[in-house]
Protein backbone atom coordinates (compact mmCIF):
# COMPACT_ATOMS: atom_id res chain seq x y z
CA UNK A 1 0.00 0.00 0.00
CA UNK A 2 2.51 2.39 0.75
CA UNK A 3 4.62 1.42 -2.33
CA UNK A 4 1.25 2.60 -4.30
CA UNK A 5 1.21 5.57 -2.59
CA UNK A 6 4.66 6.46 -3.33
CA UNK A 7 4.21 5.74 -6.79
CA UNK A 8 1.28 7.91 -7.29
CA UNK A 9 3.15 10.50 -5.73
CA UNK A 10 6.51 10.53 -7.80
CA UNK A 11 4.19 10.02 -10.82
CA UNK A 12 1.92 12.79 -10.20
CA UNK A 13 4.90 14.93 -9.45
CA UNK A 14 6.48 13.76 -12.79
CA UNK A 15 3.70 14.74 -14.52
CA UNK A 16 3.37 18.29 -12.96
CA UNK A 17 6.98 18.64 -13.82
CA UNK A 18 6.30 18.10 -17.25
CA UNK A 19 3.15 19.40 -17.99
CA UNK A 20 4.15 22.86 -16.48
CA UNK A 21 7.21 22.80 -18.14
CA UNK A 22 6.37 22.51 -21.29
CA UNK A 23 2.69 23.76 -23.66
CA UNK A 24 1.35 20.29 -23.76
CA UNK A 25 -1.35 18.72 -24.04
CA UNK A 26 -3.28 15.84 -22.20
CA UNK A 27 -6.75 13.91 -22.17
CA UNK A 28 -8.95 13.75 -19.65
CA UNK A 29 -12.39 13.45 -18.08
CA UNK A 30 -14.24 16.92 -16.89
CA UNK A 31 -15.87 15.44 -13.42
CA UNK A 32 -16.89 18.76 -11.54
CA UNK A 33 -16.89 22.15 -12.16
CA UNK A 34 -16.41 24.82 -9.51
CA UNK A 35 -17.30 27.87 -11.48
CA UNK A 36 -16.92 29.81 -14.57
CA UNK A 37 -13.08 29.15 -14.91
CA UNK A 38 -12.05 26.54 -12.95
CA UNK A 39 -12.66 22.73 -13.57
CA UNK A 40 -11.12 19.58 -11.81
CA UNK A 41 -10.36 16.76 -14.58
CA UNK A 42 -9.40 12.90 -13.79
CA UNK A 43 -7.69 10.50 -16.11
CA UNK A 44 -4.56 8.31 -16.45
CA UNK A 45 -3.95 7.60 -12.65
CA UNK A 46 -4.06 11.77 -12.09
CA UNK A 47 -6.06 14.09 -10.95
CA UNK A 48 -6.30 17.90 -11.83
CA UNK A 49 -7.08 21.42 -11.08
CA UNK A 50 -7.91 23.29 -14.16
CA UNK A 51 -7.75 26.74 -14.40
CA UNK A 52 -8.88 28.27 -18.11
CA UNK A 53 -6.34 30.26 -19.35
CA UNK A 54 -7.05 33.90 -20.70
CA UNK A 55 -10.39 34.19 -18.99
CA UNK A 56 -12.21 35.75 -16.00
CA UNK A 57 -15.35 34.69 -15.01
CA UNK A 58 -17.72 36.06 -12.99
CA UNK A 59 -17.37 35.36 -8.91
CA UNK A 60 -18.99 32.58 -7.17
CA UNK A 61 -20.16 33.18 -3.77
CA UNK A 62 -16.85 33.06 -1.76
CA UNK A 63 -19.49 32.29 1.60
CA UNK A 64 -23.06 31.21 2.53
CA UNK A 65 -25.09 34.88 2.83
CA UNK A 66 -22.26 35.91 0.40
CA UNK A 67 -24.00 36.85 -3.05
CA UNK A 68 -21.79 36.16 -6.24
CA UNK A 69 -21.08 38.05 -9.11
CA UNK A 70 -23.74 38.65 -11.50
CA UNK A 71 -24.15 36.20 -13.91
CA UNK A 72 -21.45 33.61 -12.25
CA UNK A 73 -24.04 31.10 -11.64
CA UNK A 74 -24.68 31.43 -15.60
CA UNK A 75 -20.93 30.92 -16.42
CA UNK A 76 -20.86 28.13 -14.23
CA UNK A 77 -24.14 26.14 -15.89
CA UNK A 78 -22.88 26.90 -19.58
CA UNK A 79 -18.95 25.89 -18.79
CA UNK A 80 -20.85 22.29 -17.44
CA UNK A 81 -22.80 22.18 -20.29
CA UNK A 82 -19.56 22.94 -22.37
CA UNK A 83 -17.29 20.00 -20.31
CA UNK A 84 -18.94 18.08 -17.42
CA UNK A 85 -18.37 14.25 -17.65
CA UNK A 86 -16.59 14.38 -21.19
CA UNK A 87 -13.18 13.59 -22.57
CA UNK A 88 -11.24 17.05 -22.88
CA UNK A 89 -8.32 17.63 -24.31
CA UNK A 90 -6.12 20.19 -22.01
CA UNK A 91 -3.17 22.29 -23.39
CA UNK A 92 -1.42 22.71 -20.19
CA UNK A 93 0.43 26.38 -19.83
CA UNK A 94 2.30 25.51 -16.37
CA UNK A 95 1.40 26.20 -12.57
CA UNK A 96 -0.72 29.15 -11.24
CA UNK A 97 -2.15 30.16 -7.94
CA UNK A 98 -3.57 27.37 -5.64
CA UNK A 99 -1.34 24.73 -7.78
CA UNK A 100 -3.98 24.77 -10.56
CA UNK A 101 -2.56 23.95 -13.93
CA UNK A 102 -3.72 26.96 -16.21
CA UNK A 103 -5.00 25.50 -19.62
CA UNK A 104 -7.16 25.80 -22.51
CA UNK A 105 -9.56 23.14 -22.91
CA UNK A 106 -10.73 21.45 -26.11
CA UNK A 107 -13.92 19.54 -26.37
CA UNK A 108 -14.03 17.88 -29.97
CA UNK A 109 -11.68 20.56 -31.42
CA UNK A 110 -13.46 23.34 -30.08
CA UNK A 111 -11.55 25.88 -27.64
CA UNK A 112 -13.88 25.99 -24.50
CA UNK A 113 -12.31 29.29 -22.85
CA UNK A 114 -12.99 31.32 -26.42
CA UNK A 115 -16.61 29.48 -25.98
CA UNK A 116 -16.82 31.54 -22.41
CA UNK A 117 -15.47 34.65 -23.32
CA UNK A 118 -17.77 34.58 -27.37
CA UNK A 119 -20.57 34.08 -24.92
CA UNK A 120 -20.10 37.01 -22.79
CA UNK A 121 -19.78 34.70 -19.75
CA UNK A 122 -16.40 35.42 -18.86
CA UNK A 123 -14.13 38.36 -20.06
CA UNK A 124 -10.23 38.39 -20.72
CA UNK A 125 -7.81 38.13 -17.82
CA UNK A 126 -6.46 41.29 -17.09
CA UNK A 127 -3.12 39.74 -14.98
CA UNK A 128 -0.62 37.75 -16.25
CA UNK A 129 -1.10 35.06 -18.84
CA UNK A 130 1.67 32.79 -20.67
CA UNK A 131 3.90 33.91 -22.93
CA UNK A 132 2.28 31.62 -25.21
CA UNK A 133 -1.48 32.07 -25.39
CA UNK A 134 -2.49 33.93 -27.95
CA UNK A 135 -4.84 36.97 -26.01
CA UNK A 136 -5.30 38.67 -29.45
CA UNK A 137 -8.05 36.01 -30.43
CA UNK A 138 -9.59 36.51 -26.90
CA UNK A 139 -9.56 40.08 -27.03
CA UNK A 140 -11.53 40.23 -30.37
CA UNK A 141 -14.17 37.63 -28.82
CA UNK A 142 -14.96 39.92 -25.91
CA UNK A 143 -15.50 43.10 -28.33
CA UNK A 144 -17.39 41.23 -29.96
CA UNK A 145 -19.50 40.00 -26.82
CA UNK A 146 -19.57 43.31 -25.59
CA UNK A 147 -20.86 45.09 -28.80
CA UNK A 148 -23.28 42.20 -29.13
CA UNK A 149 -24.40 43.08 -25.17
CA UNK A 150 -24.18 39.15 -24.52
CA UNK A 151 -23.90 37.59 -20.74
CA UNK A 152 -21.70 40.21 -18.45
CA UNK A 153 -22.16 42.90 -21.32
CA UNK A 154 -25.63 43.27 -21.11
CA UNK A 155 -24.85 45.36 -17.53
CA UNK A 156 -23.02 47.68 -19.28
CA UNK A 157 -21.72 50.31 -17.30
CA UNK A 158 -22.73 48.59 -14.40
CA UNK A 159 -20.38 45.74 -15.04
CA UNK A 160 -17.64 45.19 -12.42
CA UNK A 161 -14.84 43.06 -13.52
CA UNK A 162 -14.14 40.30 -11.64
CA UNK A 163 -10.54 41.33 -10.51
CA UNK A 164 -12.53 44.20 -9.07
CA UNK A 165 -15.21 42.22 -7.67
CA UNK A 166 -12.61 39.97 -5.37
CA UNK A 167 -10.93 43.11 -4.32
CA UNK A 168 -13.86 44.66 -2.79
CA UNK A 169 -15.24 41.16 -1.68
CA UNK A 170 -11.79 40.98 0.31
CA UNK A 171 -12.64 44.30 2.15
Amino acid sequence: MIDRIKYIIVLTFAFLFIFSSICSAIHLKVVRVYDGDTVKAVGQDIEIKVRLAGIDAPETPGRKRQPGQPFSDASKKFLAGLVLNKNVEIRGYGLGPHNRIIGEIFVDGKNVNHEMVRAGLAAVYQGKSPDELDLESYQKLETEARNAGRGVWSQGKQYIPPRVWRRKQRN
